[in-house]
This record gives structure tokens, sequence and C-alpha cells, in this order.
């Protein structure tokens, strides 16, 4: 029956209708489609899926979790502090066990985590790509944030900023699957999972998340 239903929502139809709605966020089919095999994903998918994470994780037993839209980081770096500042409203970044931060490079989609209990920004990419200078960034965006909401320093000796190299976590094999990735590190790292999926994992990982978006539940 999962099966049918996901044969379903890739099925021709149209591009505009609405197959999810949640979050302050809609999902069309046309965003759907991003899910079929090797096509990239696009922002509203990433989006959504974010935001189911973070849904689960107000259940108990799981860590707490804010996650970032993937329009965050390129307002950060194209004009500053100020002007994301409000993006925290009604949030203790502080509070969170962990921080979900979705980049996307042009062509390519990365994650970004800060786990405020380990003090850790790591950066996790399925084709090694570097990303030192994103987790300064955003150390960087902690420390105003301190300032700002708890007029608090952030101390630098006390933080661990980490690129994960390629034997660490699983690389991808294709040029399109890297938004799937991305989503999955997200998924196991806010369940304190060790990651342990691969590239063969991905055709069903694509399957599995249009039923989860469209029944707004993760499985």
């Amino acid at each position: 029956a999962m099966e049918r239903e996901v044969v379903a929502a890739f099925r021709d139809g149209n591009p505009d209708e609405i197959m999810s709605s949640a979050f302050k966020l809609r999902v069309t089919r046309e965003d759907i489609h991003t899910l079929q095999n090797l096509r990239w994903l696009n922002d509203e998918v990433i989006n959504f899926y974010m935001s189911l994470l973070v849904e689960r994780n107000k259940k108990e037993g799981y860590p707490s979790v804010h996650a970032f839209s993937t329009f965050f980081y390129p307002k950060l770096i194209s004009e500053g502090y100020k002007a994301v500042r409000r993006w925290t409203r009604g949030v203790d970044l502080f509070k969170q066990d962990i921080v979900l931060v979705p980049i996307h490079l042009r062509v390519h989609w990365a994650l970004a985590v800060i786990d405020i209990r380990k003090m850790t920004i790591k950066y996790f990419d399925s084709m090694a790509q570097k990303g030192s200078k994103i987790c300064e960034t955003l150390f960087r965006y902690l420390q105003e944030e301190s300032r700002e909401k708890r007029n608090q320093e952030l101390n630098v000796s006390e933080w661990t900023l980490h690129n994960m190299e390629p034997h660490e976590i699983p690389q991808q094999t294709n040029g399109s699957d890297c938004g799937v990735f991305t989503c999955k590190f997200a998924d196991y790292i806010s369940r304190d999972e060790p990651i342990t999926f691969t590239q063969n994992n991905m055709p069903y990982f694509r399957k599995k998340m249009v039923w989860e978006i469209i029944h707004q539940q993760l499985l």
C-alpha cells in the first residue's frame, strides 16, 4: 500500500497540486518529483523534512533539535548576523541539544551540525568537500547570538570545529544524491545514532521520504 502511494505521488499531474502542508510550508507534486531517482532535492523538500525531524524530536527520549531553513546560511554569509538575528525569536539555541544547518552550495547540499551539549560544530559532506570555513562562520554566528541573547562570551578554546573526513562518513557515488544524504545525516544525528547507511540505501530512502512527507510523519 505504501509503495502504491509513492508510485501515485510520482505520476504526472498538476505540478502545483499541494501534496502536503504543515509547519507553514507547502510541498507540491513538482517538489515531490525531485525525490524521483537521481534528481536533485529542492529547498522545499529539505526544509519540510528538517521540520519533521524537529517535530519527532519533541517526543520523550530524543535530543532537542532546532533546524534552520536552507535560506539561513546564504543570508548569514551575504548580509551578516544582523540579517538573521530575528530568526531565533522565541528559540533559545543554547537550550537545544542539536542545531541542524542545511547548507546549499549552488549545486550541492551538505549539513553543518552544532552540538551544544558537546560544544562541537561538524560539517558533513557526502562529496568530501571541505567545510572548515563554514564551521568558522557558524561559530562566529553563535558568538554573536550568545552576546546578543545572553550577554555571554563563548570561549573559543572550549569548542571543537571539525570537518568530517570521507573515511568518517558515507560518501555518494553519483552526482545527484547529496540532498538525500544531507537529510539522512540529519536524521541519524538527531537520534544520536551512528551513521551506518550507504549509497545503496538511497533509492529506498527516497521512496520512504515521499511517504513521510505526504503523511507528515517519520517512519
